[in-house]
């Protein structure tokens, strides 16, 4: 055998085992982080069957996050809490009491609310043929490969026999059981939840789900000193919203539960899929525009749509996303020329050049700035994800740019952190010496399972009486609202959305609100003891009238108090005295 056939024949096979490399990256595991297979103690190469069951086991586990919480004795569901908790709380409609097949499903809808059924008749799911015809030539093409994948799981999981293709996703599916052919209206009927979503997108179920496992804060500060971790791991994401939610004393105490469950509606991540993939349709292209993001994240406490909206990102988005290409892999965007400025979806989704639906692998500052985070960002958990975020933005900017402005970032939350700690000092002080209006007079204590404090969280949402008092509501919105702004607007590139419009000019007036507010309690108190002083004094008088000046003792005391408390002093004493012959 020649040399030149030898060269030939190895690289043959070299480009073979290339190519099963390209076909194993593209498999359902590929991209599901090593961590999650870690934590369920499954293998990497589990099947997708294996792998199924070992997520499902931990979802629906309430003492991994599952359902009601730990402070369900102090708080009842509403109705309204079946879409919210379907595993929970959903029970079918009592009527009609129908055995209905796949095509009646359609049929009967078709005129019940045909809102759903337009939307689906649009939708993937109901188009699968028309997915499979395409050519590679389409930016949809890679859709092909997700049905293949689909399948696979589904064989797997025993619910498509070997060799038989899906032929649609219809409502019966979805809301009764894959493959089903017909369903009791009021026994069989369900809500799906994201593990109903699971059994056919594994790999997308498996990635939300790996967010548990991919956040799992330091235990240790920069100097290898241990300490209490800022978060319990895996929140704040999407993966543990839910619990987030209902473990909250805050929302548990809430009286008005409509009220509560406004925080509820979008806290419901863990729960449900369509929150992003809104139904029927569960649109790709939807989700992955901003505006579905902005939904939930928007408002006095995480306005980052707004932010990214105004940003020189959303400028770019605002004036030129109509003429990108919405139907190619988020992967692809970017990198072939079809998409110009980033999307919450491409910065949040994508991970050292990979995309998922894990959003936390890149989190440092997380949900809210606290000062462990900012003392030890050097510590090197905050650091490695500091490397990737500006990874992220090379995809667009020089490696400079992306850690200069990064670092004006952090800088810039630190400086709003500053002013939130020192007035927290001075909120604890007042609390400490029951100086706040109404302290020792008129303040219930909130709603069980919260507890009391000054400036705490529940006050921006319960009030009765003196709690809470003025001061503690400024010093609530200045750490739940400005702080959060400030930080959210520098991070998302708007300049008046952390410096002037929101975030640093409000934060500086609750500061100097609470700054006002100290020194008149401290010096109403301040006065009130020694008007006390001196009317326990005047008190042990003898002289039957107070304005009699011509006792030495009176004339010492007067004169030790001062020529503006003789007027406050003795008009106060000379007012009860009244009150009292009157009475």
């Amino acid at each position: 055998m020649s040399d030149s056939t030898i060269i030939k024949r190895l690289l043959r096979t070299t480009a073979a085992i290339a190519s099963i490399a390209l076909l194993f990256a593209g498999s359902a595991n590929a991209d599901i982080p090593k961590e999650l297979y870690d934590a369920l103690g499954v293998s990497k190469g589990a099947s997708p069957k294996e792998l199924y069951e070992a997520i499902t086991k931990r979802y629906y586990d309430p003492a991994q996050g599952h359902g009601e919480g730990k402070y369900a004795e102090y708080w009842s569901p509403v109705p309204f809490s079946q879409y919210l908790d379907p595993d929970t709380y959903y029970t079918p409609p009592s009527a009609p009491a129908k055995v209905a097949t796949r095509e009646e499903c359609i049929k009967c809808h078709k005129d019940e609310t045909k809102g759903w059924v337009h939307s689906w008749e649009q939708s993937v799911h109901a188009n699968l043929d028309e997915i499979r015809k395409l050519t590679k030539d389409d930016p949809r093409f890679y859709k092909k490969e997700l049905i293949q994948e689909v399948e696979n799981n589904l064989r797997s999981m025993g619910k498509l026999k070997e060799g038989q293709n899906l032929k649609e996703v219809s409502c019966i599916d979805c809301h009764v059981g894959i493959g089903a052919e017909k369903g009791s209206h009021k026994e069989d009927l369900r809500l799906p939840d994201a593990a109903a979503c699971g059994v056919c997108h594994l790999q997308q179920f498996a990635e939300r789900e790996s967010e548990r496992d991919t956040l799992t804060w330091p235990s240790t500060d920069v100097h290898g000193k241990k300490i209490d971790p800022v978060w319990p791991p895996g929140r704040p994401s999407h993966a543990l919203d839910y619990q987030a939610n209902v473990e909250l004393a805050t929302w548990a105490a809430m009286e008005d539960r409509s009220i509560a469950d406004g925080c509820t509606m979008c806290h419901i991540n863990q729960n449900r899929c369509d929150t992003c993939h809104t139904r029927h349709q569960f649109s790709a292209t939807e989700a992955r525009k901003p505006e579905a993001c902005g939904y939930c994240h928007n408002g006095a406490d995480h306005n980052e749509y707004e932010n990214y909206m105004m940003s020189k990102h959303g400028t770019v988005y605002e004036t030129h996303s109509d003429e990108w290409d919405w139907n190619l892999p988020l992967k692809d965007a970017v990198s072939k020329g079809k998409q110009t400025a980033p999307t919450c979806a491409f910065c949040h989704m994508e991970y050292e050049g990979e995309f998922s639906h894990n959003v936390v692998r890149k989190v440092r500052w997380a949900f809210n700035p606290q000062e462990k985070i900012a003392d030890n960002l050097e510590q090197g958990w905050y650091t490695d994800r500091s490397k990737s975020w500006v990874k992220t933005c090379r995809n667009c900017h020089s490696g400079k740019f992306a850690k200069s402005y990064l670092e004006f970032s952090d800088s810039g939350t630190i400086s709003g952190l500053k002013k939130q700690i020192e007035v927290k000092g001075i909120m604890e002080a007042l609390y400490k010496d029951k100086l706040l209006p109404g302290q020792t007079t008129n303040r219930p204590l909130p709603a069980k399972p919260e507890q009391d404090g000054p400036g705490e969280f529940f006050q921006l949402f319960m009030a009765k009486d003196n709690n809470p008092t003025t001061v503690e509501l400024a010093y609530s919105k200045l750490w739940e609202q400005d702080l959060l702004q400030n930080y959210k607007g520098l991070f998302h590139v708007f300049p008046g959305g952390f410096t002037y419009t929101w975030g640093w000019a409000p934060l500086i007036q609750h500061y100097v609100e609470i700054q006002t507010e100290n020194t008149k309690l401290r010096d109403f108190a301040k006065l009130k003891s020694q008007v006390a002083t001196l009317e326990s004094t005047v008190g042990r008088l003898k002289t039957a009238s107070v304005l009699d000046l011509d006792s030495k003792m009176k004339q010492a005391v007067i004169g030790s108090l001062g020529s503006g408390m003789v007027l406050v002093g003795v008009g106060l004493v000379a007012w009860r005295r009244k009150q009292q012959t009157k009475g």
